[in-house]
């Protein structure tokens, strides 16, 4: 608390009838507050909030939505917030409306960085990004008990590489001509892209490719709300799995795309080699 006059109204010098009733005020309105946030169910603090530490509590509310709605408010975004952001926005956007907290405190254009593979660097597609963030904020991450949105995410970058994309068609495209259909093979921008830029035979700025990265990223966001669905019906059984498990280091399926014959080759972990 501030010191300061206001804390004179606390102190043992004496409290003011004015002081009391607007300090008695200021009690109400917080505990008015307080009590609304726990009766609608949004109450985020814990036991160890309280004693200082920080755990978020999850799932976060989630009612089920309409895959066409969502990859077309995601396809439209793509043209103001890009990639990852539109994916986000997509699902939180209609979340807001027909939940409330904490989709309205969401600060979702604040991940525009997601455009072009993370700030520009290709490195991995920022609708893929998007699907993991909102996979991991409504189910939870590994660390929360029971709740793996982590698995979801690397199943949505596991259908990212193997779908031929783009998988939706917008209702009202805002590029007519017809988009050719690629298979990335990887979930990395660069790849996703250039695969599409050489099939296409067009250039990255070309009005073609920016539609097809906005009909990619409504493709992820309509998979995504289908996935989640079925979470939400108890009936979601994950096909996702963590590459870094089998292969020894993190990285993707496919690594030679990118590293050819220098692939990198880590040291294997103590517990495989005792076992040879």
């Amino acid at each position: 608390m501030r010191e300061g006059k206001e804390e004179v109204l606390l102190s043992s010098e004496g409290i003011s009838r004015r002081g009391l009733f607007r300090n008695a005020g200021k009690l109400a309105i917080g505990a008015t507050a307080a009590a609304a946030m726990t009766a609608g169910g949004l109450s985020f603090l814990s036991g160890a909030e309280a004693k200082g530490g920080r755990t978020e509590k999850w799932p976060w509310p989630y009612v089920k939505l309409d895959p066409e709605t969502t990859a077309e408010i995601a396809y439209n975004d793509w043209y103001r917030l890009f990639c990852g952001a539109a994916v986000v926005n997509s699902v939180f956007s209609q979340l807001r409306e027909k939940v409330g907290e904490p989709y309205n405190s969401f600060p979702v254009d604040a991940f525009v960085f997601l455009e072009g593979g993370i700030s520009g660097w290709g490195t991995v597609c920022g609708s893929n990004a998007g699907a993991n963030i909102v996979s991991n904020c409504i189910i939870g991450p590994r660390i929360a008990e029971s709740a793996d949105g982590m698995l979801m995410g690397s199943e949505m970058m596991q259908w990212y590489s193997e779908a031929r994309m783009p998988v939706y068609m917008p209702k009202n495209p805002k590029v007519k001509t017809e988009i050719p259909k690629t298979v990335s093979n990887s979930p990395l921008c660069h790849i996703s892209v250039g695969r599409w830029m050489k099939a296409a035979n067009k250039d990255l700025m070309s009005p073609e490719r920016k539609d097809r990265c906005a009909r990619v990223t409504a493709s992820v966001a309509y998979h995504l709300v289908e996935l989640l669905n079925q979470w939400k019906d108890n009936t979601y059984a994950t096909k996702g799995t963590i590459p870094s498990k089998t292969c020894g280091i993190t990285g993707q399926h496919n690594c030679t795309d990118c590293h050819g014959s220098n692939v990198p080759a880590p040291p294997l972990p103590k517990k495989m080699t005792s076992e040879k």
